[in-house]
């Protein structure tokens, strides 16, 4: 298919390498894609391929609804059958800064970001000055010409914006109408993405992109793949979307970033979801809540990140000598202390393995994109219930705020919802010793049973003793459910193998650094290994999928290599380290360029 623009044609050619030189011409420029090893060229008629993948960078101030913006941007590729990751950056400030979100679309699934850009949507002067080190020959810049100068298409959105009397806030959508047409998208898709993702004021949205689009000329078209649309869930939907299929009744938060967006979510579709939730006045508040609803029987879950973590662990610590079944989700950032509260970071695993006084057994999953963290927040759900243990869902910044395109039919979860109920025989005793050391369950109410939950040593029957035998019983007891839960976690996808099955060289990596250790390790050739369940810690599958290779590289954004230090403890030992702990995500590039150092 042949398309002439006016300044620029475009055509389909295959080819065979992953760079393929263009022609020289004007705007000439190539990109490889390690899905489809196609060039992505654009030149000036005489070298034609077709895009299949593109890379958007939408940025302006804090206040300019920037993450809704590139919200909007990632529907339009996800309508030209598109794959999406959407990350959006931004600093800890309620208005000022500088806010921009990138996304990505691609034929095949994506999650990470590219350095270079195809277009830049700059609603601000330090839009274009900040991100003119990921410009490329072929980057097409449409900007708003009140406040910023660059090569490109201006669009003066003060005008359009004061014609239809329309406030400053949707100016955003003047300058996604001018990459529409920027980008050849016709308007048809223009107009439902609009219609169906703008909750208020669409007719004015709309009016306010359709000047920008007639103004603008196409520079650079984007052809549809052949993929239906699928929907765009960020992390935190994903998980609360998993919750729920896992049963989730209540819900119960203190809002912090990156961990906020779930609160929010749940609360506006809770009527939708058939759920409660809560905000308390703290975090201490925000456990002991949930712990009380999970003694009522109602399944419940907390979310919060490291800060607000260190507060609940002497409530965690009550969950884990009394038994009650309790999920959280802690979504990390950087840290110490308040650190970086808006970037993420990996430097959690280890408090979360080792919170609380005392020793009880937990589950503790780092889910790597959307889809995962739908799966097996599903799956957190079930093993608290069905084990009695706090059971963690660890993401990160990354992850809880970035948008993954999502085959949410194409998920199969194994929930059973399914619990070790009392048998209603008398007498009820709330921590009968038993040979699994799950106990079964009775809630307040029930006849004939008095369930008396205990944060102090206790007997069978909840009553507080500190006579050792008794203590050392009871003990035995719940540290048993440690060998029913790895028992229990053999039937699920455990270990995650990417890229080459059989390379001896293995990336081994864990959360939202799955997508871009998978990407390198297509690029590279290397075996990618990613652990899904971090505690009990799946020894025996990960040394299989580990089996053969003679360099492990692992790959973790946090400066100690916390998964190291846990695999080492269990005779797995990497040979080399490849870190980041900025706050930042890597980068395709980055961590190809990192790699290239430490691969023998």
């Amino acid at each position: 298919m042949k398309i002439d623009s006016g300044l620029f044609e475009y055509n389909v050619r295959n080819v065979t390498s992953e760079i393929q030189p263009c022609c020289g011409g004007p705007g000439g420029w190539h990109h490889d894609n390690v899905y489809a090893r196609t060039c992505i060229t654009v030149s000036c008629g005489a070298c034609m391929t077709e895009i299949q993948e593109v890379s958007v960078l939408i940025g302006g101030r804090a206040g300019d609804g920037i993450n809704s913006a590139g919200a909007l941007v990632a529907q339009l590729l996800n309508h030209l059958g598109y794959r999406i990751y959407l990350d959006f950056d931004y600093p800890s400030l309620i208005r000022g800064g500088h806010n921009f979100a990138i996304i990505r679309g691609s034929e095949h699934e994506v999650g990470t970001c590219r350095e270079k850009l195809d277009f830049i949507l700059a609603l601000n002067q330090e839009t274009v000055d900040r991100h003119r080190d990921q410009v490329h020959a072929g980057t097409a810049i449409i900007f708003n010409a009140d406040l910023a100068r660059s090569d490109g298409q201006g669009i003066s959105i003060k005008n359009i914006l004061t014609s239809e009397k329309a406030p400053e806030i949707m100016g955003n959508s003047a300058i996604i109408g001018g990459f529409a047409k920027a980008a050849g998208i016709e308007w048809v898709i223009v107009e439902t993405v609009f219609r169906r993702h703008i909750p208020k004021g669409m007719d004015l949205n709309l009016s306010v992109a359709r000047r920008a689009y007639d103004q603008l000329t196409v520079v650079r078209r984007i052809e549809p793949c052949n993929n239906p649309p699928l929907p765009l869930l960020n992390g935190n939907e994903a998980i609360g979307l998993g919750l729920v299929r896992g049963g989730l009744e209540a819900y119960v938060s203190y809002p912090m970033t990156p961990s906020s967006g779930l609160l929010h979510f749940l609360a506006g579709e809770n009527e939708k979801l058939g759920i409660m939730v809560v905000h308390p006045e703290n975090e201490i508040a925000v456990i002991l809540m949930a712990l009380g609803f999970a003694y009522g029987g109602k399944r419940a879950a907390v979310g919060t990140s490291g800060g607000g973590f260190c507060l609940m662990t002497e409530g965690l610590s009550l969950a884990g000598m009394a038994e009650i079944p309790l999920v959280l989700v802690v979504s990390q950032r950087t840290g110490p202390s308040t650190g970086l509260p808006t970037y993420t970071g990996q430097s959690e695993l280890q408090f979360v393995l080792h919170a609380g006084q005392g020793e009880y057994p937990r589950l503790v999953v780092a889910p790597g994109d959307a889809q995962e963290a739908l799966f097996w927040s599903a799956i957190a759900m079930d093993i608290a219930w069905k084990f009695q243990v706090p059971a963690f869902i660890l993401p990160d910044k990354t992850l809880s705020e970035g948008t993954y395109s999502v085959d949410t039919g194409g998920i199969t979860v194994p929930v059973t919802k399914a619990a070790p109920f009392w048998d209603k025989k008398p007498p009820y005793r709330r921590y009968a010793d038993t040979p699994s050391g799950v106990s079964p369950l009775a809630f307040p109410g029930a006849k004939d049973a008095v369930v008396k939950v205990n944060s102090y040593a206790h007997d069978a029957s909840g009553y507080t003793t500190e006579e050792a035998g008794m203590v050392t019983l009871m003990t035995d007891k719940r540290l048993r459910k440690d060998e029913e839960l790895i028992t229990g976690m053999n039937g699920y996808p455990q270990v995650n193998v990417h890229g080459s099955a059989e390379a001896p060289v293995a990336i081994l990596c864990w959360g939202s650094t799955k997508g871009v250790c998978s990407e390198a390790g297509v690029k590279l050739g290397l075996r990618v290994v990613q652990p899904v369940v971090i505690a009990p810690f799946p020894v025996t599958p990960l040394k299989e999928a580990l089996a053969e290779t003679k360099t492990i590289i692992c790959v973790e954004e946090n400066a100690t290599a916390q998964l190291a230090a846990l695999a080492r403890q269990h005779g797995i030992i990497p040979d080399a380290k490849v870190l980041r702990y900025d706050g930042r995500p890597f980068t395709y590039e980055s961590l190809c360029a990192r790699l290239k150092e430490v691969i023998p």
